[in-house]
């Protein structure tokens, strides 16, 4: 059995999974067990695409030219750098104006890390299409 067959067999396994458990989610009442289950779902789908995605990279980079494992571990060792800075700028402060219980520190300090990282992205995607605009303007009028 060819390796495209395979792959196809296995994304209608998990389509038919996902359709189930959405159907399962709208059908359920809306109580914890089918949130959490609807939540764990997509959090298997999630880590299961990005693990997919970095094997298949790393594997398909080293077979067709070893040469780029080393700029894969520099774009690996920056994003580490980046969320190294997003944490050490994230306060960890209580929530102002939340009545109810605190969140702990630790899930405080990982959420302002998370909003870091969304204005981080966010700002390196705005500065791409001011660069990619004013390179391609400048390219263009020569």
């Amino acid at each position: 059995m060819g390796y495209s067959k395979i792959t196809k067999i296995v994304l209608w396994v998990l389509m038919v999974i996902g359709v189930a458990v959405g159907v399962w989610g709208f059908i359920a009442d809306f109580n914890d067990a089918s949130v959490d289950g609807l939540l764990r779902w997509g959090y298997v789908m999630v880590i299961a695409g990005i693990a997919i995605a970095v094997l298949m990279g790393l594997v398909i980079a080293i077979v067709n030219n070893p040469k780029s494992l080393v700029k894969m571990l520099i774009a690996l060792v920056g994003c580490a750098v980046v969320v190294g800075v997003a944490y050490a700028l994230a306060s960890g402060d209580p929530l102002v104006g939340y009545i109810g219980t605190q969140p702990d520190a630790g899930t405080l300090k990982m959420t302002d890390t998370i909003l870091n990282l969304a204005y981080i992205a966010c700002g390196g995607a705005i500065l791409a299409i001011v660069v990619g605009a004013c390179v391609s303007a400048i390219r263009g009028s020569k």
